[in-house]
C-alpha cells in the first residue's frame, strides 16, 4: 500500500514570509515543498535567495522553477531532502539523478501539461518521484487542467510502485479525482496556506482521500 500524503506548498518572497508560512504546518504535516522560482521558467519569483529553515521533524522537498536547477542544486541541496526538478530545464537527467542520488537526498522530474511522461521512459527507475503538474506553473490559485488525470493513470500503469504527486488546483474539489486517478501525493498551495484555519483544510484533505 502507497503511502497517501498532504504536501502545503510555500512561495515567500523573503526569509520574514518564508518564516511566518512554515509556522503554520511544520508541526503539522510530514513533508512541506518549497516552490522556487526565478522569474524566466516561470513569471514569478519565490525563495530565490539564500534561505534557511527550520530545525524540525517535517522533510523538506525544493521544486525547481528555474532555468538553472543544477546552480541550485550545488549551492543548496543540503538544505532539503528531496529535489524536483522541471524535465523542461534539464539539459542531462541521467547527471542530475546521479549527482543527487550521490548526495543521499532523493530525486524527482516535474512534468508541465504539455510534457509526456514517455520522456521518463529511460531513467524512470532511477527516480524516487514524479511531480505532475494539473495547472501551469508559477503561481498560488490556477485552475485545475481535468486533462491531466490520463496522464496520472498511464504513469501508474508504467509503474505501479513509484511515487506520483500531482501539483496544481487540488482542493476539496479536485483531490478525489486526483487520488482515484492513481497519486498518492498531494501538493496544494493556496488551499491550504490561504486558509483561515490551515490545519482544518488539510484535514479536510485528508479525509477525502482515506
Amino acid at each position: 500500500m502507497i503511502n497517501k500524503t498532504i504536501i502545503p506548498a510555500i512561495i515567500a518572497k523573503s526569509q520574514e514570509e518564508l518564516d511566518e508560512l512554515l509556522s503554520k504546518v511544520t508541526d503539522i504535516v510530514e513533508i512541506a515543498q518549497l516552490d522556487v522560482m526565478d522569474e524566466k521558467f516561470v513569471p514569478n519569483t519565490s525563495l530565490f535567495f539564500d534561505f534557511r529553515l527550520p530545525k524540525t521533524s517535517c522533510l523538506f522537498e525544493a521544486h525547481l522553477m528555474i532555468e538553472d536547477p543544477e546552480t541550485w542544486i550545488k549551492d543548496n541541496w543540503q538544505k532539503v531532502d528531496t529535489i524536483l526538478v522541471h524535465y523542461e530545464s534539464c539539459n542531462d537527467p541521467k547527471s542530475i539523478i546521479s549527482n543527487v542520488k550521490n548526495k543521499g537526498k532523493k530525486v524527482g522530474f516535474v512534468l508541465n501539461p504539455e510534457t509526456p511522461i514517455q520522456n521518463l521512459s529511460d531513467f524512470i527507475d532511477d527516480i524516487n518521484q514524479v511531480l505532475i503538474m494539473t495547472v501551469n506553473p508559477g503561481f498560488y490559485g490556477s485552475p485545475f487542467l481535468p486533462e491531466m488525470l490520463d496522464k496520472i493513470t498511464e504513469l501508474r500503469n508504467m509503474k505501479p510502485d513509484l511515487d506520483i504527486e500531482v501539483d496544481g488546483g487540488v482542493t476539496d474539489k479536485t483531490i478525489s479525482l486526483v487520488d482515484k486517478a492513481g497519486a498518492n501525493m498531494f501538493v496544494s498551495g493556496s488551499y491550504i496556506m490561504k486558509a483561515k484555519n490551515v490545519e482544518d483544510s488539510i484535514n479536510s484533505l485528508k479525509t477525502l482521500i482515506e
